[in-house]
């Protein structure tokens, strides 16, 4: 179960835009991860292969000021994302993350948006 001060780490670390230096410091080498109702990303390393081709795709800018529940091994984030592509058009993307954590760790996590956000 995460403390509530690596919660609000991730969060900062997150917040602040260092996105693959957050899925290395807190994601389990074999977590999983799953966009809606899309295909599992499993494994930290592709997770961090993922998120560099993101960042090549697009300028990212998470917004401060997350709202983040916390129920023993159980998170829920919501993260509000500005996303701006090489054209310069920029979307909002406003999502849920539903981790487990196991310790300090997060083994699993979903995200759940409207998909008509980044389109």
């Amino acid at each position: 179960m995460p403390t509530p001060a690596r919660v609000a780490a991730f969060v900062a670390m997150v917040e602040s835009g260092r996105f693959v230096e957050a899925i290395e410091a807190f994601y389990a080498e074999d977590a999983s991860m799953q966009e809606n109702l899309g295909r599992t990303t499993v494994g930290r390393a592709q997770m961090v292969e993922n998120e560099k081709a993101a960042l090549r795709r697009n300028a990212i800018v998470a917004r401060k000021g997350s709202t983040v529940l916390v129920d023993g091994d159980h998170v829920a984030i919501r993260w509000v994302f500005e996303m701006t592509d090489d054209t310069g058009a920029t979307r909002v993307l406003d999502e849920i993350a539903w981790q487990r954590w196991d310790g300090d760790r997060i083994a699993e996590e979903r995200f759940y948006y409207d998909p008509g956000q980044v389109r």
